[in-house]
């Protein structure tokens, strides 16, 4: 059985978000913390910190509120363990509204998918957030 982290982290947000929660509790990795802050960039997310319980880290993410914002944000992992997607920078689609982003693991670690069009790097295609 492989199991994916960036897709449990994906799920429970999505999970999360329809259930209504304010605030749920992850596992922790750098990978998580480094999506978590580029969903907090754009605005996904409230906030997130670092909490430690009996030798074990974990990620505390506060979630917006659905019942104000009307807005339920859709998360899409596009690579996974088993295929991974990568894509150069020129193929990066632009968002036309400003509403979604793309979330790119590249040699200069996990940024947004207009962010490595700026810098002009190619990477895996992590996921999309809408």
């Amino acid at each position: 059985m492989i199991i994916d982290p960036i897709a449990d982290l994906l799920t429970r947000l999505r999970n999360a978000y329809m259930s209504r929660l304010q605030e749920i509790k992850l596992p922790y990795s750098r990978v998580k913390a480094d999506i978590l802050k580029i969903m907090k960039k754009n605005k996904y997310i409230i906030d997130f910190e670092e909490t430690s319980e009996e030798n074990k880290k974990f990620l505390s993410v506060k979630l917006n509120d659905v019942r104000i914002t009307k807005y339920i944000p859709t998360f899409k992992r596009i690579s996974k363990p088993w295929q991974r997607i990568y894509i150069w920078s020129k193929d990066i689609k632009k968002s036309r509204n400003g509403k979604w982003i793309y979330i790119v693991s590249t040699p200069k670690w996990i940024i947004t998918g207009y962010e490595a069009r700026t810098l002009n790097v190619w990477g895996e295609l992590i996921c999309e957030v809408f």
